[in-house]
């Protein structure tokens, strides 16, 4: 079978998993996601387990009934079995496997059996697999899924198992970060949505992940590398550049004040084998109580940190608490005031930044989505960060991108990329005409081809100019600018430049077609010095090769 029918089959499993929840009165329920991720999840832990097992042990892979041939062995033999499985798998069990529940789908209170199953694998793989939050406390892989329903609960648990056991995952945990991607946005596509658009969107559209990570790692000789996010939603960031590093060769962090991010992020560190780095996921607020510390207390830095951090929120209500002494250098440039009115328009996106900065490595990257108007401001802390940036010589450049490149936001947008080796400098691409116009349901989005975004790409990355696209500035030109980061605003130098050379060079040569057909005549109220025009011309052709 091929990836194309697995990928699918897998979304069909889906759209039947939504389907028994409309029958049952929960479409488009606010609780609905929370059913559907974690029955998919507990159906990708149960085959992995059982793929598992079938590696250790040939007679099991062979046997022509999975379910009986295990049943021949002991408690003991399973155990030492499951000893020898990656800790990335969770441990089953045997009565708490699918095929044990699907026997059982008749028996009286069935969804007391189902929810107990699942509370049973949640409780034996809560080290490695539970999520904290900032206080300390464990959040479990599972819940009691069946109290979401009001009525006919046994029915609507059985037709769940009844989904789930016509289909197998088997088959593709070979398969890498491409497929697993595909397949984690299809699930969250119905839940892509947030609180009154207090939050940013969980995933990022794919494009501006690609380019970001890209952009970041270009070094393919990483290692034991340390990739953060402080505001990481359900991690598509994370995952696009622990896929360019290798998953085996990074370590997650991240922060986020939703719960149901911090549970998708769970989700997806798990599809993309980074079970190893759940533990570093927090539930917590970032800006008043960032998690991540060394144990001197001062904030962890880490080696590449990306995000998308939400642009306006209202935090007046612990704005004053963030005015503190320890908080002077991580906020360096200020925090926002709370305006009279429509506090909800509080610049947040600021202090992420200036966090951001705060947690990079010596030798630490970063590429964060910012509003584009933030890297022209002509005053306030978005100009003092710009500021930093450029005196501090840890900037690599900016990439502005399409409008509508986030289906469901008219601000338009800018990738700022960071980095404390970039002593040189800074390129600057203004992608804002790449791409094409398409309708996303209600809204208009834009979208960039693939040969589109590996132009940006290779661009940033040779840090090649190329008309009217890019542009490559000293740190000293930046600061000539009021620190603007905006690439047309170096463009214009040029085409201003441009139009006098062209200029001067048709004057000159109208002047030699004159002159080599005595058409020329000097008259006494017009001098021209020819030899000076002719000077003039070849001093500033010899500017432009420079």
């Amino acid at each position: 079978m091929t990836t194309n029918q697995f990928e699918t089959q897998t979304k069909a499993l889906i759209d039947d998993l939504k389907s028994v929840c409309a029958n049952y009165g929960l479409g488009n329920d606010g609780n609905e996601f929370k059913i559907i991720t974690q029955v998919f999840l507990y159906k990708f832990l149960n085959d992995k387990y059982v793929y598992e097992l079938k590696q250790l042990d040939p007679a099991l892979a062979t046997a022509e009934n999975f379910d009986e041939a295990l049943k021949k062995y002991s408690d003991d033999d399973l155990e030492l079995l499951g000893m020898q499985i990656n800790e990335n798998t969770a441990q089953f069990a045997p009565k708490n496997l699918l095929s044990r529940l699907f026997e059982q789908q008749n028996k009286d209170k069935f969804a007391d059996i189902f929810d107990q199953t699942l509370l049973d694998v949640a409780r034996v793989n809560n080290d490695v697999f539970s999520v904290l939050t900032q206080g300390g406390e464990k959040v479990a892989l599972f819940e009691n899924i069946s109290k979401y329903v009001t009525d006919n609960r046994d029915a609507f648990c059985k037709a769940l198992v009844n989904k789930l056991v016509g289909f197998s995952f088997e088959h593709i945990f070979t398969q890498k970060f491409d497929f697993f991607a595909t397949i984690f946005e299809y699930l969250i596509k119905d839940y892509n949505t947030n609180s009154g658009g207090k939050y940013a969107e969980y995933f990022t559209p794919h494009a501006v992940a690609k380019i970001m990570a890209a952009c970041l790692v270009t070094d393919t000789n990483v290692d034991n590398a340390t990739c953060y996010d402080p505001s990481a939603g359900s991690g598509t960031l994370l995952m696009n550049i622990a896929h360019a590093i290798g998953e085996d060769k990074c370590t997650i962090y991240s922060q986020d004040i939703s719960q149901k991010s911090s549970a998708l992020l769970r989700l997806n560190l798990i599809l993309n084998n980074l079970v190893h780095s759940i533990q570093n996921i927090i539930q917590g607020n970032t800006i008043l109580k960032p998690y991540h510390k060394q144990e001197n207390g001062q904030l962890e830095q880490f080696d590449y940190i990306v995000s998308n951090p939400p642009f306006k929120l209202d935090f007046s209500d612990y704005s004053a608490d963030l005015d503190t002494k320890s908080n002077e250098k991580r906020f360096f440039a200020g925090i926002p005031n709370i305006p009279k009115s429509k506090k909800d328009s509080m610049a947040i996106y600021l202090l992420f930044i200036q966090h951001i900065m705060h947690s990079l490595t010596a030798k630490g990257k970063a590429a964060i989505v910012v509003p584009t108007g933030f890297i022209t401001a002509q005053s306030g802390i978005d100009k003092k960060i710009r500021q930093k940036l450029v005196e501090s010589k840890m900037l690599a450049g900016v990439v502005s991108m399409p409008s509508n490149i986030f289906a469901t936001t008219g601000t338009n947008v800018s990738i700022l990329f960071l980095d404390k080796t970039n002593t040189k400098d800074v390129v600057l691409i203004d992608a804002s005409n790449l791409g094409t116009k398409v309708k996303d349901g209600k809204n208009q989005k834009t979208v960039l081809s693939v040969a589109e975004e590996d132009q940006i790409i290779t661009i940033f990355n040779a840090k090649e100019v190329k008309d009217d696209f890019s542009v490559v500035v000293s740190y000293e030109e930046l600061k000539t600018k009021n620190y603007s980061l905006s690439a047309g605003q170096y463009f214009e130098v040029k085409i201003e430049y441009k139009k006098v050379l062209n200029s001067t060079a048709q004057a000159f040569n109208n002047l030699s077609f004159a002159v080599q057909h005595e058409q020329y005549v000097l008259q006494t109220d017009f001098v021209i010095d020819v030899l000076d025009l002719r000077k003039a011309y070849l001093k500033l052709q010899e500017a432009k090769q420079k």
